[in-house]
Order: structure tokens, then C-alpha cells, then sequence
């Protein structure tokens, strides 16, 4: 499916304006439960797909990290330069063809799903490099989400309307749960719940050689 020419981010998030008060909170909550369900980065190949200009996250694990590989529309100067870090500029999913199978231990998609039209092929790309053993993480906005998030945004002016306008979708468990499926990974490997007080979905999936079994 072509993706329309209206989907198409000129700008990655935070390029253009700070994060408000709401959004770094939000940030702050959706880190803490990518460490807890990866407590130590150390030595890990971490993609940071939809990173944002600033890649917020993937900075708290630059140091422990053997390397990073950053994706979005335009990344921070400094990043790039990073001897750790492959930057990588474009637009998902087209951005991931070009990466290697098996080459990721953590590959982190938060707050990105919603913005695509094609979140399939996103999620098909990310089980094709996780490494055995790795972890895909994808964090998105719920249905009840939805309505604080406009909210916020649209009334309160307390969140970026750019962001609330490109949103495609919206993703409780059941709605997240056979794309990932479908992206190739084994339900026995899927844990997916709600989270940040019922506003977001949280997705763990595992890759490890029993999901190549037949």
C-alpha cells in the first residue's frame, strides 16, 4: 500500500519546539517501564526507532550501551557525531530496509506506531532484527489515551496539536496484539497490557530460538 503523501513527517518530534511539561512526563513514564522489563543496557545494541530530534531515551543509555542505531526524520548534530551511534535519517518504515537480521538486542518504538500507515511493516522489520534472545518494545497511545491526549492538546494547550493531528491510530491490547503477531511474533512471546494509568498499551515480545520453531 502506498503510503499518501499527507502522512509524511517533515520534522521529527522536539525538532521544532521543547517538549511541555505534559510530554516530558510522559517520556518519564514510558522509560520507566522500558527499564523495567530491560533493567541493564550494558554491552546492548539498542535501536531507537522514531527516536525523535533529541532521542531523549536512547541518551539515558548511551554510556552503557556498545552502540546505538537512531531513526527518525532529523536527529540532533551531536548524536551524530557519536562514535556509538548510526544515525540514520528518513522516514519508517522505509528507513529499516537496509539494516542488518539479527543485529539488535533492544529495539525500542515508543510513541510511533500511531503515526504510521503502515505499523505492520514497521513491527515485521523490528522481529527481523532483533537478535535471538532480544526485546522489542513498543509503547502507544490507547483508545481511552486518545481523549486526554486531545484534551491536553486541543483544549488545554498543554500538548502539541502537530503531534494529536498526525496521529493515524490508536491501539488498546486487543488492537496492538495481532499486529504483532502478524509482524511474525510467537504469542508465547507477546506479553501486552495497559499502562500510564490506562492511557497507553505497553508490548514486551521476546525473539529467542523457540520463535523459529515450526
Amino acid at each position: 500500500m502506498a503510503t499518501p503523501a499527507s502522512g509524511l513527517r517533515r520534522s521529527s518530534y522536539g525538532q521544532e519546539r521543547p517538549p511541555t511539561l505534559v510530554d516530558r512526563f510522559g517520556v518519564w513514564l514510558s522509560t520507566r517501564r522500558i527499564r523495567r522489563a530491560v533493567p541493564d543496557f550494558a554491552g546492548k545494541r539498542i535501536g531507537d526507532f522514531g527516536c525523535g530530534y533529541n532521542a531523549s531515551f536512547a541518551r539515558t543509555v548511551l554510556d552503557a550501551a556498545e552502540g546505538l542505531v537512531l531513526i527518525d526524520v532529523a536527529i540532533a548534530a551531536d548524536l551524530k557525531e557519536n562514535p556509538k551511534v548510526t544515525a540514520i535519517e528518513g522516514t519508517l518504515p522505509g528507513a529499516l530496509e537496509d539494516l542488518e537480521d539479527a543485529s539488535l538486542d533492544v529495539i525500542v518504538v515508543n510513541s510511533v506506531l500511531e503515526h504510521l500507515w503502515e505499523p505492520e511493516r514497521v513491527l515485521a522489520e523490528a522481529h527481523r532484527m532483533a537478535r535471538p534472545g532480544g526485546a522489542v518494545l513498543i509503547n502507544v497511545p490507547s483508545w481511552r489515551g486518545k481523549r486526554w491526549l486531545e484534551l491536553s492538546a486541543y483544549r488545554l494547550g498543554a500538548s502539541p496539536r502537530e503531534e494529536m493531528d498526525d496521529h493515524k491510530a490508536y491501539y488498546d491490547p486487543r488492537d496492538l496484539w495481532p499486529l504483532l503477531v502478524r509482524a511474525g511474533f510467537k504469542p508465547r512471546d507477546i506479553r501486552c497490557f495497559r499502562h500510564k494509568f490506562g492511557l497507553n498499551t505497553f508490548a514486551e515480545c521476546r525473539r529467542d530460538d523457540r520463535s523459529e520453531e515450526s
